[in-house]
Protein backbone atom coordinates (compact mmCIF):
# COMPACT_ATOMS: atom_id res chain seq x y z
CA UNK A 1 0.00 0.00 0.00
CA UNK A 2 1.08 3.81 -0.60
CA UNK A 3 1.91 5.33 2.76
CA UNK A 4 3.59 8.66 1.74
CA UNK A 5 3.48 10.89 -1.52
CA UNK A 6 6.00 13.71 -1.94
CA UNK A 7 5.48 15.89 -4.69
CA UNK A 8 7.98 19.23 -5.70
CA UNK A 9 7.52 21.50 -8.84
CA UNK A 10 4.86 19.24 -10.54
CA UNK A 11 2.32 21.14 -12.65
CA UNK A 12 0.77 24.26 -10.61
CA UNK A 13 1.96 21.99 -7.20
CA UNK A 14 4.74 23.93 -5.51
CA UNK A 15 5.63 21.33 -2.84
CA UNK A 16 3.22 19.32 -0.66
CA UNK A 17 3.68 16.15 1.41
CA UNK A 18 0.57 13.96 2.28
CA UNK A 19 0.32 10.77 4.28
CA UNK A 20 -2.23 8.21 2.64
CA UNK A 21 -4.87 5.75 4.65
CA UNK A 22 -4.66 1.90 5.38
CA UNK A 23 -8.53 2.14 4.12
CA UNK A 24 -10.65 4.46 1.96
CA UNK A 25 -8.78 7.92 0.64
CA UNK A 26 -11.49 9.92 -0.75
CA UNK A 27 -10.61 13.05 -3.11
CA UNK A 28 -12.94 16.28 -3.74
CA UNK A 29 -12.06 19.69 -4.38
CA UNK A 30 -13.46 22.74 -6.35
CA UNK A 31 -14.78 22.28 -9.48
CA UNK A 32 -11.86 22.93 -11.77
CA UNK A 33 -9.24 22.69 -9.32
CA UNK A 34 -7.47 19.51 -10.30
CA UNK A 35 -8.88 16.57 -8.36
CA UNK A 36 -7.08 13.70 -10.79
CA UNK A 37 -3.34 15.57 -10.38
CA UNK A 38 -2.62 13.73 -7.31
CA UNK A 39 -3.92 10.72 -9.14
CA UNK A 40 -1.83 11.27 -12.00
CA UNK A 41 1.16 11.76 -9.81
CA UNK A 42 0.70 8.57 -8.64
CA UNK A 43 0.20 7.07 -12.03
CA UNK A 44 3.66 8.61 -13.67
CA UNK A 45 5.30 7.28 -10.18
CA UNK A 46 4.58 3.58 -11.35
CA UNK A 47 5.70 4.03 -15.32
CA UNK A 48 2.77 6.02 -16.90
CA UNK A 49 5.07 8.36 -19.62
CA UNK A 50 4.99 11.83 -18.54
CA UNK A 51 6.59 14.97 -20.81
CA UNK A 52 8.25 18.24 -19.46
CA UNK A 53 5.20 19.90 -19.72
CA UNK A 54 4.16 18.58 -16.70
CA UNK A 55 7.25 20.44 -14.93
CA UNK A 56 6.04 23.84 -12.83
CA UNK A 57 6.60 26.95 -14.80
CA UNK A 58 10.46 28.31 -14.14
CA UNK A 59 11.43 24.90 -12.27
CA UNK A 60 14.31 22.74 -13.79
CA UNK A 61 12.94 19.43 -12.93
CA UNK A 62 9.68 17.90 -11.18
CA UNK A 63 9.98 15.06 -8.15
CA UNK A 64 7.24 12.55 -7.32
CA UNK A 65 8.16 10.11 -4.52
CA UNK A 66 5.74 7.62 -2.79
CA UNK A 67 6.32 5.42 0.09
CA UNK A 68 5.49 1.90 -0.54
CA UNK A 69 4.78 -0.27 2.22
CA UNK A 70 5.61 -3.81 1.28
CA UNK A 71 3.71 -5.43 4.40
CA UNK A 72 3.26 -8.91 2.50
CA UNK A 73 7.11 -9.73 1.17
CA UNK A 74 6.01 -9.43 -2.99
CA UNK A 75 8.96 -7.63 -3.71
CA UNK A 76 12.20 -9.92 -2.41
CA UNK A 77 12.30 -12.12 -5.88
CA UNK A 78 12.16 -9.51 -7.81
CA UNK A 79 14.84 -7.29 -5.87
CA UNK A 80 16.74 -10.08 -5.86
CA UNK A 81 16.11 -10.74 -9.74
CA UNK A 82 17.66 -6.95 -10.13
CA UNK A 83 19.75 -6.28 -7.51
CA UNK A 84 17.68 -3.83 -5.89
CA UNK A 85 19.06 -2.85 -2.29
CA UNK A 86 16.01 -4.61 -0.04
CA UNK A 87 15.60 -2.46 3.33
CA UNK A 88 12.41 -3.98 4.57
CA UNK A 89 9.06 -3.56 4.33
CA UNK A 90 9.32 0.51 3.16
CA UNK A 91 10.02 1.27 0.05
CA UNK A 92 10.67 4.31 -2.26
CA UNK A 93 9.67 4.36 -5.23
CA UNK A 94 10.64 7.90 -6.94
CA UNK A 95 10.28 9.48 -10.58
CA UNK A 96 12.51 12.68 -11.56
CA UNK A 97 11.18 14.53 -14.95
CA UNK A 98 13.75 16.96 -16.62
CA UNK A 99 13.42 19.25 -19.72
CA UNK A 100 15.18 16.14 -20.94
CA UNK A 101 14.02 13.25 -19.73
CA UNK A 102 12.83 10.95 -17.03
CA UNK A 103 14.38 8.40 -14.43
CA UNK A 104 12.78 6.42 -11.96
CA UNK A 105 14.52 5.07 -8.86
CA UNK A 106 13.67 2.02 -6.02
CA UNK A 107 15.08 2.53 -2.81
CA UNK A 108 17.81 4.84 -4.72
CA UNK A 109 18.42 2.64 -7.43
CA UNK A 110 18.10 3.01 -11.11
CA UNK A 111 15.33 1.26 -12.52
CA UNK A 112 14.40 0.73 -15.88
CA UNK A 113 10.73 0.66 -17.41
CA UNK A 114 10.41 -3.12 -17.52
CA UNK A 115 11.00 -3.40 -13.50
CA UNK A 116 8.65 -0.33 -12.62
CA UNK A 117 5.67 -2.40 -14.78
CA UNK A 118 6.14 -6.02 -12.81
CA UNK A 119 6.74 -3.63 -9.93
CA UNK A 120 3.36 -2.00 -10.24
CA UNK A 121 1.77 -5.47 -10.94
CA UNK A 122 2.08 -6.23 -7.51
CA UNK A 123 0.82 -3.08 -5.85
CA UNK A 124 -1.29 -0.94 -7.87
CA UNK A 125 -4.67 -0.87 -10.27
CA UNK A 126 -5.55 2.36 -11.68
CA UNK A 127 -9.26 2.71 -13.16
CA UNK A 128 -9.45 5.47 -15.08
CA UNK A 129 -12.54 6.95 -17.79
CA UNK A 130 -10.08 5.95 -20.35
CA UNK A 131 -10.02 2.39 -18.89
CA UNK A 132 -13.80 1.89 -18.84
CA UNK A 133 -14.07 2.99 -22.12
CA UNK A 134 -11.28 0.13 -22.84
CA UNK A 135 -13.67 -2.42 -20.74
CA UNK A 136 -16.58 -1.93 -23.28
CA UNK A 137 -14.50 -2.90 -26.19
CA UNK A 138 -15.20 -6.82 -27.31
CA UNK A 139 -11.43 -7.52 -28.43
CA UNK A 140 -9.81 -6.82 -24.64
CA UNK A 141 -12.92 -8.65 -22.73
CA UNK A 142 -10.23 -12.18 -23.39
CA UNK A 143 -7.87 -10.35 -21.73
CA UNK A 144 -9.56 -9.40 -18.77
CA UNK A 145 -10.94 -12.97 -18.32
CA UNK A 146 -7.82 -14.40 -19.13
CA UNK A 147 -6.38 -12.31 -16.07
CA UNK A 148 -9.02 -13.63 -13.95
CA UNK A 149 -8.39 -17.24 -14.41
CA UNK A 150 -4.80 -16.86 -14.33
CA UNK A 151 -4.12 -20.43 -16.39
CA UNK A 152 -0.61 -21.16 -16.57
CA UNK A 153 -1.37 -23.25 -20.00
CA UNK A 154 -2.37 -20.02 -21.92
CA UNK A 155 1.60 -18.70 -20.84
CA UNK A 156 2.78 -22.38 -23.04
CA UNK A 157 0.47 -21.77 -25.66
CA UNK A 158 1.18 -18.10 -26.04
CA UNK A 159 5.28 -18.83 -26.50
CA UNK A 160 3.40 -22.28 -28.84
CA UNK A 161 1.95 -20.16 -30.86
CA UNK A 162 4.55 -17.24 -32.05
CA UNK A 163 6.76 -20.66 -32.73
CA UNK A 164 4.28 -21.53 -34.99
CA UNK A 165 4.00 -17.99 -36.88
CA UNK A 166 7.51 -18.18 -37.69
CA UNK A 167 7.52 -21.77 -38.88
CA UNK A 168 4.57 -20.42 -41.61
CA UNK A 169 6.63 -17.56 -42.32
CA UNK A 170 9.95 -19.62 -43.15
CA UNK A 171 7.34 -21.66 -44.92
CA UNK A 172 6.23 -18.67 -46.75
CA UNK A 173 9.80 -18.09 -47.79
CA UNK A 174 10.86 -21.14 -49.20
CA UNK A 175 7.68 -21.95 -51.30
CA UNK A 176 8.18 -18.52 -52.60
CA UNK A 177 12.20 -19.45 -53.21
CA UNK A 178 10.84 -22.88 -54.51
CA UNK A 179 9.10 -20.60 -57.22
CA UNK A 180 12.23 -19.37 -59.46
CA UNK A 181 12.18 -20.98 -62.88
CA UNK A 182 15.18 -23.30 -63.99
CA UNK A 183 16.90 -20.18 -66.17
CA UNK A 184 16.85 -18.29 -63.07
CA UNK A 185 18.77 -21.08 -61.19
CA UNK A 186 21.04 -21.61 -63.87
CA UNK A 187 22.50 -17.79 -63.36
CA UNK A 188 21.83 -18.01 -59.63
CA UNK A 189 24.82 -21.22 -59.95
CA UNK A 190 27.00 -19.58 -62.22
CA UNK A 191 26.70 -16.45 -60.09
CA UNK A 192 28.25 -18.67 -56.66
CA UNK A 193 30.56 -20.60 -59.13
CA UNK A 194 32.10 -17.35 -60.23
CA UNK A 195 32.71 -15.80 -56.97
CA UNK A 196 33.21 -19.44 -55.06
CA UNK A 197 36.19 -19.96 -57.59
CA UNK A 198 37.74 -16.77 -57.41
CA UNK A 199 38.85 -17.74 -53.77
CA UNK A 200 38.87 -14.08 -52.65
CA UNK A 201 40.93 -12.29 -49.91
CA UNK A 202 40.16 -9.32 -47.83
CA UNK A 203 42.54 -6.70 -48.85
CA UNK A 204 44.08 -9.10 -51.67
CA UNK A 205 43.39 -6.10 -53.94
CA UNK A 206 46.03 -4.11 -52.39
CA UNK A 207 48.71 -6.40 -51.53
CA UNK A 208 48.93 -7.00 -55.04
CA UNK A 209 48.77 -3.44 -56.35
CA UNK A 210 51.68 -2.97 -54.43
CA UNK A 211 53.37 -5.65 -55.76
CA UNK A 212 52.55 -4.80 -59.04
CA UNK A 213 54.13 -1.66 -58.77
CA UNK A 214 57.57 -2.94 -57.33
CA UNK A 215 57.76 -5.71 -60.07
CA UNK A 216 56.70 -2.56 -62.83
CA UNK A 217 59.60 -0.59 -61.52
CA UNK A 218 62.74 -3.13 -60.99
CA UNK A 219 64.97 -0.63 -62.84
CA UNK A 220 64.43 2.04 -61.20
CA UNK A 221 64.20 0.56 -57.83
CA UNK A 222 67.31 -0.88 -58.33
CA UNK A 223 69.82 2.17 -59.32
CA UNK A 224 67.64 4.19 -56.60
CA UNK A 225 68.65 1.73 -53.26
CA UNK A 226 72.20 1.05 -55.30
CA UNK A 227 72.80 4.72 -55.26
CA UNK A 228 71.73 4.73 -51.68
CA UNK A 229 73.85 2.16 -50.53
CA UNK A 230 77.21 3.28 -52.34
CA UNK A 231 77.04 6.44 -50.68
CA UNK A 232 76.39 4.83 -47.48
CA UNK A 233 79.29 2.26 -47.72
CA UNK A 234 80.80 2.89 -50.95
CA UNK A 235 84.69 3.44 -51.36
CA UNK A 236 86.35 6.84 -50.23
CA UNK A 237 84.13 8.91 -49.40
CA UNK A 238 81.20 7.49 -48.41
CA UNK A 239 79.24 8.22 -45.06
CA UNK A 240 80.50 5.23 -43.32
CA UNK A 241 84.51 5.94 -44.40
CA UNK A 242 83.92 9.62 -42.46
CA UNK A 243 82.34 7.96 -39.66
CA UNK A 244 85.44 5.43 -39.40
CA UNK A 245 87.54 9.15 -39.47
CA UNK A 246 85.51 11.12 -36.78
CA UNK A 247 85.92 7.73 -34.95
CA UNK A 248 89.64 7.81 -35.03
CA UNK A 249 89.67 11.27 -34.06
CA UNK A 250 87.40 11.08 -30.91
CA UNK A 251 89.07 8.24 -29.69
CA UNK A 252 92.52 10.12 -29.49
CA UNK A 253 90.57 12.99 -28.15
CA UNK A 254 89.50 10.74 -25.69
CA UNK A 255 92.64 9.85 -24.52
CA UNK A 256 93.56 13.35 -23.66
CA UNK A 257 89.77 13.64 -21.65
CA UNK A 258 87.87 10.43 -21.05
CA UNK A 259 84.41 13.22 -20.72
CA UNK A 260 84.46 12.44 -24.78
CA UNK A 261 83.46 8.80 -24.20
CA UNK A 262 79.97 9.32 -24.16
CA UNK A 263 80.46 10.87 -27.96
CA UNK A 264 82.29 8.52 -29.05
CA UNK A 265 80.30 5.79 -27.85
CA UNK A 266 77.50 7.36 -29.59
CA UNK A 267 79.36 7.33 -33.19
CA UNK A 268 80.25 3.72 -33.03
CA UNK A 269 76.75 3.23 -32.21
CA UNK A 270 75.63 5.11 -35.19
CA UNK A 271 78.22 3.28 -37.39
CA UNK A 272 76.55 0.07 -36.41
CA UNK A 273 73.22 1.23 -37.45
CA UNK A 274 74.01 2.22 -40.93
CA UNK A 275 75.87 -0.82 -41.38
CA UNK A 276 72.68 -2.89 -40.66
CA UNK A 277 70.85 -0.56 -42.93
CA UNK A 278 73.56 -0.89 -45.63
CA UNK A 279 73.33 -4.26 -45.28
CA UNK A 280 69.88 -3.93 -45.67
CA UNK A 281 69.68 -1.53 -49.04
CA UNK A 282 72.26 -3.85 -50.58
CA UNK A 283 69.96 -7.32 -49.78
CA UNK A 284 67.04 -5.46 -50.98
CA UNK A 285 68.71 -4.18 -54.35
CA UNK A 286 69.96 -7.75 -55.16
CA UNK A 287 66.29 -8.86 -54.69
CA UNK A 288 64.93 -6.90 -57.39
CA UNK A 289 63.99 -9.01 -60.19
CA UNK A 290 62.38 -8.41 -63.75
CA UNK A 291 59.37 -11.17 -63.78
CA UNK A 292 57.39 -10.71 -66.39
CA UNK A 293 55.13 -13.96 -66.04
CA UNK A 294 54.59 -12.57 -62.26
CA UNK A 295 53.63 -9.32 -63.44
CA UNK A 296 50.93 -11.11 -66.21
CA UNK A 297 49.60 -13.12 -63.39
CA UNK A 298 49.22 -10.11 -61.07
CA UNK A 299 47.44 -8.36 -63.48
CA UNK A 300 45.12 -11.17 -64.62
CA UNK A 301 44.25 -11.43 -60.99
CA UNK A 302 43.43 -8.06 -60.65
CA UNK A 303 41.18 -7.51 -63.79
CA UNK A 304 39.04 -10.89 -62.35
CA UNK A 305 39.09 -8.91 -58.73
CA UNK A 306 38.14 -5.54 -60.19
CA UNK A 307 35.40 -7.38 -62.66
CA UNK A 308 33.68 -8.95 -59.64
CA UNK A 309 33.72 -5.53 -57.90
CA UNK A 310 32.03 -3.97 -60.47
CA UNK A 311 29.25 -6.70 -60.58
CA UNK A 312 28.81 -7.66 -56.94
CA UNK A 313 30.09 -4.82 -55.08
CA UNK A 314 32.17 -2.24 -54.55
CA UNK A 315 35.08 -3.78 -52.68
CA UNK A 316 35.85 -7.19 -51.78
CA UNK A 317 34.07 -7.84 -48.48
CA UNK A 318 30.97 -6.80 -50.04
CA UNK A 319 31.36 -8.92 -52.81
CA UNK A 320 32.02 -12.20 -50.19
CA UNK A 321 29.40 -10.80 -48.88
CA UNK A 322 27.11 -11.05 -51.90
CA UNK A 323 28.13 -14.34 -52.56
CA UNK A 324 27.32 -16.04 -49.05
CA UNK A 325 23.90 -13.98 -49.64
CA UNK A 326 23.64 -15.94 -52.87
CA UNK A 327 25.11 -19.27 -51.69
CA UNK A 328 22.62 -19.35 -49.00
CA UNK A 329 19.68 -18.38 -51.97
CA UNK A 330 20.67 -21.32 -53.81
CA UNK A 331 21.15 -24.29 -50.61
CA UNK A 332 17.51 -22.74 -49.83
CA UNK A 333 16.10 -23.55 -53.73
CA UNK A 334 17.84 -27.03 -54.15
CA UNK A 335 17.03 -28.40 -51.08
CA UNK A 336 13.59 -26.62 -50.90
CA UNK A 337 11.29 -29.25 -51.61
CA UNK A 338 12.51 -31.49 -48.94
CA UNK A 339 12.38 -28.84 -46.67
CA UNK A 340 9.20 -27.87 -47.48
CA UNK A 341 8.27 -31.40 -46.83
CA UNK A 342 9.89 -31.14 -43.27
CA UNK A 343 8.30 -27.55 -42.58
CA UNK A 344 4.69 -28.52 -43.36
CA UNK A 345 5.10 -31.41 -41.31
CA UNK A 346 6.57 -29.25 -38.28
CA UNK A 347 3.54 -27.68 -38.65
CA UNK A 348 1.14 -29.75 -38.79
CA UNK A 349 2.41 -31.11 -35.57
CA UNK A 350 2.97 -27.66 -33.24
CA UNK A 351 -0.86 -26.90 -34.84
CA UNK A 352 -2.02 -30.18 -33.85
CA UNK A 353 -0.50 -29.44 -30.07
CA UNK A 354 -1.74 -25.98 -30.61
CA UNK A 355 -5.47 -27.06 -30.75
CA UNK A 356 -4.95 -29.14 -27.96
CA UNK A 357 -4.20 -26.80 -26.21
CA UNK A 358 -6.58 -23.89 -27.28
CA UNK A 359 -9.34 -26.52 -26.63
CA UNK A 360 -8.07 -26.89 -22.58
CA UNK A 361 -7.84 -23.34 -22.31
CA UNK A 362 -11.09 -22.91 -23.80
CA UNK A 363 -12.55 -25.46 -21.68
CA UNK A 364 -11.27 -23.70 -18.32
CA UNK A 365 -12.37 -20.36 -19.91
CA UNK A 366 -16.09 -21.50 -20.08
CA UNK A 367 -15.99 -22.59 -16.44
CA UNK A 368 -14.27 -20.01 -14.55
CA UNK A 369 -16.51 -17.48 -16.90
CA UNK A 370 -19.71 -18.93 -15.07
CA UNK A 371 -18.17 -18.53 -11.99
CA UNK A 372 -16.81 -15.05 -13.21
CA UNK A 373 -20.59 -14.18 -14.73
CA UNK A 374 -22.38 -15.46 -11.15
CA UNK A 375 -19.62 -13.44 -8.75
CA UNK A 376 -20.47 -9.80 -11.22
CA UNK A 377 -23.90 -10.65 -11.07
CA UNK A 378 -24.16 -10.94 -7.46
CA UNK A 379 -22.41 -7.78 -6.89
CA UNK A 380 -24.57 -6.06 -9.23
CA UNK A 381 -27.44 -6.70 -7.44
CA UNK A 382 -26.01 -5.15 -4.54
CA UNK A 383 -25.36 -2.25 -6.49
CA UNK A 384 -28.93 -1.76 -7.40
CA UNK A 385 -29.41 -3.82 -10.41
CA UNK A 386 -31.87 -6.35 -8.87
CA UNK A 387 -32.95 -7.81 -12.41
CA UNK A 388 -29.60 -7.72 -13.87
CA UNK A 389 -28.24 -10.52 -15.95
CA UNK A 390 -24.68 -11.22 -16.86
CA UNK A 391 -23.13 -13.70 -19.13
CA UNK A 392 -19.73 -14.02 -20.99
CA UNK A 393 -20.36 -15.33 -24.33
CA UNK A 394 -18.14 -17.47 -26.25
CA UNK A 395 -17.95 -17.77 -29.89
CA UNK A 396 -15.29 -20.31 -31.79
CA UNK A 397 -12.82 -18.82 -34.55
CA UNK A 398 -9.60 -19.61 -35.74
CA UNK A 399 -6.03 -20.62 -34.25
CA UNK A 400 -5.37 -17.34 -32.74
CA UNK A 401 -3.19 -15.62 -30.28
CA UNK A 402 -5.78 -15.97 -27.90
CA UNK A 403 -6.32 -19.62 -29.27
CA UNK A 404 -9.90 -20.75 -30.52
CA UNK A 405 -12.42 -18.35 -28.87
CA UNK A 406 -13.89 -15.07 -29.30
CA UNK A 407 -15.03 -13.62 -25.84
CA UNK A 408 -17.34 -10.72 -25.50
CA UNK A 409 -19.48 -9.62 -22.11
CA UNK A 410 -23.36 -9.21 -22.37
CA UNK A 411 -25.52 -7.87 -20.15
CA UNK A 412 -29.54 -7.52 -19.56
CA UNK A 413 -30.21 -4.71 -17.41
CA UNK A 414 -34.18 -4.84 -17.90
CA UNK A 415 -36.07 -8.12 -17.28
CA UNK A 416 -38.00 -7.89 -20.32
CA UNK A 417 -34.73 -7.44 -22.51
CA UNK A 418 -32.34 -10.42 -23.63
CA UNK A 419 -28.67 -10.60 -23.18
CA UNK A 420 -27.02 -8.09 -25.78
CA UNK A 421 -22.82 -6.81 -25.88
CA UNK A 422 -22.02 -4.16 -22.83
CA UNK A 423 -21.41 -1.42 -25.16
CA UNK A 424 -24.61 -1.45 -26.35
CA UNK A 425 -26.66 -1.81 -23.59
CA UNK A 426 -25.17 0.04 -20.75
CA UNK A 427 -26.15 3.52 -19.56
CA UNK A 428 -22.80 5.59 -17.93
CA UNK A 429 -24.16 4.42 -14.25
CA UNK A 430 -24.44 1.14 -15.32
CA UNK A 431 -21.41 1.17 -17.08
CA UNK A 432 -19.74 2.23 -13.69
CA UNK A 433 -21.34 -0.22 -11.33
CA UNK A 434 -19.94 -2.94 -13.90
CA UNK A 435 -16.73 -1.55 -14.01
CA UNK A 436 -17.03 -1.41 -10.08
CA UNK A 437 -17.88 -4.76 -9.76
CA UNK A 438 -15.21 -6.24 -12.07
CA UNK A 439 -12.62 -4.28 -10.33
CA UNK A 440 -13.70 -5.43 -7.10
CA UNK A 441 -13.70 -9.09 -7.98
CA UNK A 442 -10.72 -8.60 -10.13
CA UNK A 443 -8.66 -6.48 -7.40
CA UNK A 444 -8.88 -9.29 -4.54
CA UNK A 445 -8.16 -12.05 -6.72
CA UNK A 446 -4.74 -10.38 -7.71
CA UNK A 447 -3.92 -9.37 -3.96
CA UNK A 448 -3.44 -6.25 -5.23
CA UNK A 449 -2.67 -3.58 -2.31
CA UNK A 450 -4.11 -0.69 -3.86
CA UNK A 451 -6.91 0.38 -5.86
CA UNK A 452 -7.54 3.95 -7.20
CA UNK A 453 -11.08 5.08 -8.85
CA UNK A 454 -10.55 8.46 -11.12
CA UNK A 455 -14.31 9.32 -10.74
CA UNK A 456 -16.13 5.47 -11.05
CA UNK A 457 -19.31 6.86 -9.94
CA UNK A 458 -20.51 8.81 -12.85
CA UNK A 459 -23.89 8.96 -13.98
CA UNK A 460 -25.44 7.23 -10.35
CA UNK A 461 -27.52 8.97 -7.35
CA UNK A 462 -29.98 8.51 -4.98
CA UNK A 463 -30.19 4.59 -3.47
CA UNK A 464 -27.50 3.42 -6.32
CA UNK A 465 -25.04 6.18 -5.01
CA UNK A 466 -25.38 4.23 -0.92
CA UNK A 467 -25.10 0.98 -2.40
CA UNK A 468 -21.72 1.89 -4.31
CA UNK A 469 -20.67 3.42 -1.44
CA UNK A 470 -21.40 0.64 0.99
CA UNK A 471 -19.70 -1.80 -2.00
CA UNK A 472 -16.67 0.62 -1.72
CA UNK A 473 -16.28 1.01 2.01
CA UNK A 474 -16.40 -3.11 2.26
CA UNK A 475 -13.84 -2.84 -0.26
CA UNK A 476 -11.63 -0.81 1.65
CA UNK A 477 -11.29 -3.31 4.84
CA UNK A 478 -9.72 -5.03 2.51
CA UNK A 479 -7.18 -2.86 0.56
CA UNK A 480 -6.50 0.45 0.34
CA UNK A 481 -8.67 2.89 -2.04
CA UNK A 482 -7.61 5.91 -3.42
CA UNK A 483 -10.86 7.26 -4.81
CA UNK A 484 -11.91 10.68 -6.55
CA UNK A 485 -16.06 11.53 -5.86
CA UNK A 486 -18.40 14.18 -6.59
CA UNK A 487 -20.89 12.22 -4.56
CA UNK A 488 -21.59 13.08 -0.83
CA UNK A 489 -22.36 9.69 0.55
CA UNK A 490 -19.35 8.07 -0.74
CA UNK A 491 -17.15 10.64 0.57
CA UNK A 492 -18.94 10.05 3.96
CA UNK A 493 -17.56 7.02 4.48
CA UNK A 494 -13.70 8.16 4.09
CA UNK A 495 -11.22 6.82 6.65
CA UNK A 496 -9.44 10.20 5.40
CA UNK A 497 -10.35 13.19 3.32
CA UNK A 498 -8.39 15.04 0.71
CA UNK A 499 -9.46 18.70 -0.68
CA UNK A 500 -8.10 20.02 -3.76
CA UNK A 501 -8.12 23.91 -4.30
CA UNK A 502 -6.69 25.99 -6.80
CA UNK A 503 -5.97 29.44 -6.10
CA UNK A 504 -4.86 32.51 -8.46
CA UNK A 505 -3.17 35.45 -7.18
CA UNK A 506 -0.19 36.70 -8.73
CA UNK A 507 0.33 32.99 -10.05
CA UNK A 508 -2.21 29.59 -10.14
CA UNK A 509 -1.42 26.88 -7.80
CA UNK A 510 -2.72 24.21 -6.70
CA UNK A 511 -3.13 22.83 -3.29
CA UNK A 512 -3.74 19.23 -1.39
CA UNK A 513 -5.09 19.29 2.12
CA UNK A 514 -6.01 16.48 4.80
CA UNK A 515 -9.62 17.88 6.41
CA UNK A 516 -10.28 17.50 10.19
CA UNK A 517 -13.30 16.15 11.52
CA UNK A 518 -15.15 19.62 11.13
CA UNK A 519 -13.71 20.23 7.34
CA UNK A 520 -14.76 17.04 6.32
CA UNK A 521 -18.10 18.17 7.40
CA UNK A 522 -18.48 21.27 5.69
CA UNK A 523 -16.92 19.56 2.64
CA UNK A 524 -19.68 17.01 2.42
CA UNK A 525 -22.09 19.57 2.85
CA UNK A 526 -21.00 21.23 0.27
CA UNK A 527 -21.04 18.00 -2.49
CA UNK A 528 -24.40 16.99 -0.76
CA UNK A 529 -26.33 20.91 -2.08
CA UNK A 530 -23.41 23.11 -3.84
CA UNK A 531 -23.31 25.13 -0.53
CA UNK A 532 -22.77 24.88 3.32
CA UNK A 533 -26.34 25.33 5.02
CA UNK A 534 -28.13 24.31 8.51
CA UNK A 535 -29.69 21.51 6.18
CA UNK A 536 -26.75 20.49 4.48
CA UNK A 537 -24.81 20.41 7.44
CA UNK A 538 -27.66 18.00 9.27
CA UNK A 539 -27.25 16.00 6.05
CA UNK A 540 -23.90 15.65 6.35
CA UNK A 541 -23.94 14.93 9.91
CA UNK A 542 -26.28 11.97 9.07
CA UNK A 543 -24.16 10.38 6.29
CA UNK A 544 -21.27 10.16 8.28
CA UNK A 545 -23.34 9.04 11.31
Amino acid sequence: MLSKIRIKNYILIDELELELANGLNIITGETGAGKSILINAIDIAFGAKAGKEVIKTDADKAIIELTVLDKKNLTSSLFEEYGIDNFGEEIILSKEITQTGSRSRVNGSLVNQEFIKLFRELFLDIHSQHQTYSFLQPKFHITLLDNYIKNPVLTEYKKGFEHYKKLLSELDDLKNASEKTEEQIDFLKFQVTEIEDASLVINEDEELNNELSVLENVEKLKDLTGSAYWTLSGDDGSIMDALFQIKMSLSKAVGLDNSLEKTESQILGAIETLKDLSSSLREYSSSLENDTERINTIQERLFLIEKLKRKYGGTIEKVIETGEKLRKELDGIEFSTQNIESLEAEIEKSRKNLLELACKISDDRKTHGEKLSKLIVEKLEKLELPKVRFEIGFEECELGTNGVDKVEFLISTNISEGLKPLAKVASGGEISRVMLAIKTIFAQTDNIDTVVFDEIDTGISGKTSQSVADEVKELAQYMQIIMITHQAIIASKSDKHFYVRKTQDEKTSVSISILNDDEKLNAIAELASGEVTDESLKLAKLLIG
